[in-house]
């Protein structure tokens, strides 16, 4: 026992320090009123009734929302053909599996930064294409119509690769047997899909979804690289202005309350999906 807990004992010595404590220290700031200096003074629970009535904060929650169901069903998609794919077996495959992995390994800042010279209306690849179908250049990041949706398509092409992987696993783990078995009956490989490799690829979509949807509500490097939350608020996500709320107006109080309320949505949130899919499943 001794001796297990010394090998264990640096990443839970880690986890104590750097993600337990801070998070009961970062309860009691959601009680105070502090700047980051001096001493917290308690207020209760004024911090959070301010929450309730800001029209800010709950316009960040469901453009936050907005953000997950749009990454959310593209990035499962995109990450279950690719999937596919490499799990032909056809050869060089090994290759494109790296490739398409490789955005998972690229730190969100440098990806943000690859993304935002792409979409420059001036020198981006992305409007070099669209000027070769007499297209005029558009601003995809400085309009709010498009914004948003320009940030879901560089977050859905980095995050397909990791979840290709996951996908590919459970791909991996059905038996070749029922493929041949339904192929002798005469089911075509649309229909081999559809009645097998989907009913059992349940389990993993319950795990892609909600790992994707914890990631996706928590979303800040992307807004804070690319927009910095504009233009006119559309990009603003609640990690964008819990962020502001720290670090840019002091109020360490009111941004520790902000957290605490977006983690009860993201659990809420995760329970719901996690529930659902499971009392789908025993209905089947």
């Amino acid at each position: 026992m001794l001796t297990a807990f010394i090998f264990i004992s640096p990443v839970l010595v880690y986890n104590i320090i750097f993600r337990i404590v801070p998070i009961f220290v970062s309860l009691y700031l959601s009680f105070t009123k502090f700047s980051g200096f001096g001493s917290a003074k308690l207020v209760g629970l004024v911090n959070y009734s301010r929450i309730f009535g800001d029209t800010q904060f709950w316009s960040a929650v469901l453009r936050t929302l907005q953000f997950s169901v749009e990454v959310l069903p593209l990035n499962m998609l995109l990450s279950l053909l690719l999937a596919l794919l490499v799990n032909t077996g056809l050869k060089g495959m090994s290759i494109f599996r790296a490739i398409y992995y490789l955005p998972v390994v690229t730190p969100m800042v440098a990806a943000s930064m690859i993304w935002l010279w792409l979409y420059d209306p001036q020198i981006g690849i992305l409007n070099f294409l669209l000027s070769l179908f007499n297209i005029p250049p558009q601003n995809f990041l400085r309009s709010p119509a498009t914004a948003m949706h320009s940030i879901v398509a560089m977050r859905v092409w980095r995050g397909a690769g990791w979840n290709m992987l996951i996908y590919l696993a459970g791909l991996q783990g059905i038996s070749r047997n029922l493929y041949e078995a339904a192929a002798i009956d005469g089911a075509s490989a649309f229909k081999r899909f559809l009645k097998i490799t989907l009913p059992l690829l349940r389990p993993v979509h319950i795990y892609v979804l909600i790992v994707g949807l914890i990631s996706t509500l928590q979303s800040f490097t992307e807004m804070y690289v690319m927009t910095s939350g504009g233009p006119l608020e559309s990009t603003t996500t609640v990690g964008l202005l819990i962020y502001r709320a720290a670090f840019d107006y002091m109020d360490m109080g009111y941004a520790s309350a902000m957290s605490f309320v977006l983690g009860i949505i993201i659990m809420t949130l995760s329970v719901v999906s996690f529930t659902w899919r499971r009392e789908k499943e025993v209905a089947e």
